[in-house]
Parts: structure tokens; sequence; C-alpha cells
């Protein structure tokens, strides 16, 4: 075809050898100009067949292919592949300028097929991170991985192009640079390999709670990255933390919390214990009558009376008597509130014990779990139930402890 284009300008008035170079400059820019015309053919074929596929599915993956433009790149390789099928006819016997012009072409198909793959790797993030099991095993420090992997590979593809050489070739001198790397790259090393480990071993995944005071952290998990962990505060600012740090510093997840059945509650309410005493008559009548234990009266009234008729002295010492006492009765009160509580979770751990005497009183703790787990959910509840312990020791004749204030000392001075 080249040679009768040529005779074709010969007739002209052309000589053989202008004749041949206008030829081969017609048919150099004429593959460029159908390489140039295959873009939006293609572009338009291709894509416009895609998105009509696309909307026609319930599926969200094709959607994220398009997003991502998967497709686009794929259709920027129709001009190269024009170019690099007909370049070698339209130069014919230039073989110079034909391997010059190739090794380009061949350049730009490994450019714009790493962007086709970068592509097919964010759509493939998107498409996991929609499934119900990338919050327990995120994938985005291994795509980060294959794309670090995937750059270098191209760098020495496109380099062993140019200099005409095999690929494996120049791994097989990359020994040396690899020690270099590690030596300048130490840091985003150590968290490419953290990353994976978290990833791997589920140590942290994206929704979790996580906190790490030490880097002033305290809140949701929003990104598990291949060098970085960002974490988004209670007040909504942001903390970037290194990821190698998450693998050789403590840090706490509450992720075990929120796929348990209920949020612990742990709490001590201080007794004054100056006013910790027996039970009167008077005051066991009173609390008979109190809903949560009257079964709990009743039985220690009868065990009580049978203990102290069997080992009893007989003598009006209470010493040497069993006696209840308001403490006692309080724990037991609180213990059953909480029993009939709905938002506590009766098929968990539920105490109420009573620890060491401190300087402030006489420590009751309250230890059970709530159903509630949303934060300001499960405070209010927190914050109902102490609300109600509080108002009710005085009903059992306690006082909770608190130190003295200006009014306090005012009162003493009348």
């Amino acid at each position: 075809m080249l040679g009768q284009l040529e005779q074709l300008i010969v007739e002209w008035g052309l000589t053989s050898s202008e004749a041949r170079i206008v030829a081969q400059l017609m048919a150099s820019i004429g593959v460029l100009l159908l390489g140039l015309l295959s873009f939006p053919i293609i572009k338009k074929v291709l894509l416009n067949l895609v998105e009509t596929v696309a909307t026609r599915t319930a599926n969200d993956w094709d959607d994220k292919l398009i997003q991502h433009r998967v497709f686009f790149w794929i259709a920027n390789l129709a001009p190269a592949t024009v170019v690099y099928l007909l370049l070698p006819l339209a130069l014919e016997g230039e073989e110079s300028a034909v391997n010059i012009l190739l090794e380009i072409t061949e350049i730009y198909m490994i450019v714009v097929g790493l962007f086709a793959i970068d592509a097919l790797l964010n759509a493939t993030q998107d498409i996991y991170d929609k499934s119900p099991i990338s919050r327990e095993l995120p994938i985005k420090s291994f795509v980060q991985f294959a794309k670090i992997i995937l750059y270098l590979v191209t760098l020495v593809i496109i380099f062993a192009t140019l200099i005409d050489r095999s690929p494996f070739y120049l791994l097989s001198g990359m020994g040396v640079i690899a020690s270099v790397l590690m030596l300048v790259f130490k840091d985003p090393i150590l968290g490419l390999v953290a990353g994976i480990q978290l990833s791997s071993n589920r140590m942290v995944a994206r929704g979790d709670w996580v906190e790490m005071p030490q880097y002033g952290a305290d809140g949701d998990v929003l990104e598990v990255g291949l060098t970085t962990v960002k974490i988004q505060n209670w007040d909504k600012t942001i903390t970037t933390i290194p990821t190698s740090s998450l693998i050789s510093e403590s840090f706490k997840n509450w992720r075990g919390m929120s796929e348990a059945q209920g949020r612990r509650i742990k709490r001590s309410v201080y007794i004054d214990i100056n006013t910790i005493s027996r039970c009167t008559p008077e005051m066991l009548e009173r609390f008979s009558e109190i809903r949560f234990i009257q079964d709990y009266i009743e039985k220690k009234r009868l065990d009580l009376a049978q203990w102290n008729e069997k080992y009893g002295d007989g003598t009006s010492c209470p010493v040497n008597a069993r006696n209840l006492t308001n403490v006692g009765t309080f724990r037991a009160y609180i213990e059953a509130y909480l029993k009939s509580h709905p938002q506590i979770n009766q098929d968990m751990t539920l105490l109420v014990r009573q620890l060491d005497p401190l300087e402030k009183g006489l420590p009751i703790q309250i230890y059970c779990f709530s159903k509630e787990k949303e934060w300001g959910h499960y405070e209010k509840l927190q914050s109902d139930i102490f609300d109600h312990i509080l108002a009710t020791a005085p009903d059992f004749n306690l006082r909770i402890f608190q130190n003295p204030t200006g009014a306090d000392f005012q009162a003493f001075k009348k």
C-alpha cells in the first residue's frame, strides 16, 4: 500500500526519494489520525454499552467500575493499539524510527494499563467495603501494598523497555537497591508491615471504637491505611496515628463491648460509716413496705429468729444475736432493684458488693451490664440508676459520704 502511494506521488512530479518521504509522512499522519479517531469511537461504543448494561442491573459492582473509570482507561488503549499495529507499515524500511516510536507507544500502553489496574483496585476496594465482612477484615492495606508492587513493577518494565533489556535482568540487581530503600524508607516499610498485621489479625477494623490516650485518640476508626490509621474523636476532630504504633504500643479496642450483649456499669457509692447501724423492729417494719425487698425481709426475719432461738444466749445484749443492718438491707434493695430493671441484662454478671473501707467511707460497688450500648443512652441509663440509689439511701437511715463544704462549716459554727 505504501508503494502504491509512492507511485501516485511520483506522478505528481516529485522524485522517487521525495515521494517516499512524503508517502511515509502521509501514512504516519493517517495512522495517528486513525488512532485518534479510534478513541472516541471505542469510548462511545464501549462506555455507552457498559453504562446501559449497568443501569439495567441491580448490582452495585458495575456502577463502581464506571465510577472509577476502569473502562475509560481501557478505551485509552485503542489509539496506542492502532499505532502499534499500523506504524511499522507506514514507516516501512525506517527501522530505527519505528523502534523509537514503538518504544514510546509501549510505554504509553504500560502507563495506561497501570492506571486501568489502579482504577480496578480502587473499584474492588469500594465494592468490598460495602460487604458486611469488610468491617472485620479491611483490605485497604492489602490494596495499597498491591499498588506499591504494581508501580514498582511498572517502573522496572518501563526502564527495561528504554534500555532494551529483559525486566528479569534488572530484577536480578535489585538486592543492593532494596537495601538502600529499606534504610531510607524504614518508617513506611514498618507501617506497611504493621498495616498488614493489623488487617490480617483483625486487631483494628473500620468502625471500631479505639482509645489511645498517648496520641489523644478516643473515637471511631475511619480508615485503616497502609501507613496511618484515622480516628474520629468524639469531639469530631480527626487524629492520625502511625500504623506501626498500634503494633508497638498498647491501645484499647472497645469492639468486644460492642459485640457483647451489654455494656458494663461499674461504679461505687460511698456510705458514711457513722450512719451504719443494726435494724430496729421499727426500721424492719418500715423496710417491709418496700416492694422490692418485702420477700427478703420476711425471709431474713424467719432465718434470724430460728438462728437466735437455737444459738442465742437469751440475753438482751444485741452482740450475742444475729441482726440485719441498714447497709446490708440497702445492698439487698439495690440488687433487687437492678434485677427488676428492664434495661439491665440479667444474663450477664450482676453484683452489688462491699469493698474495703476507705477514708471516704464504705464503698458499695454496683457491677452489672446495660442492654443499652450506645454512648448517650448508656450514660442516661447509668445516671438514672444512680440518681435513684443516691436518693434512696436516706430511706435506709444512711448518708452518702461527702467532704465538708462551706455550708457544713457554717452550720458547725452555729
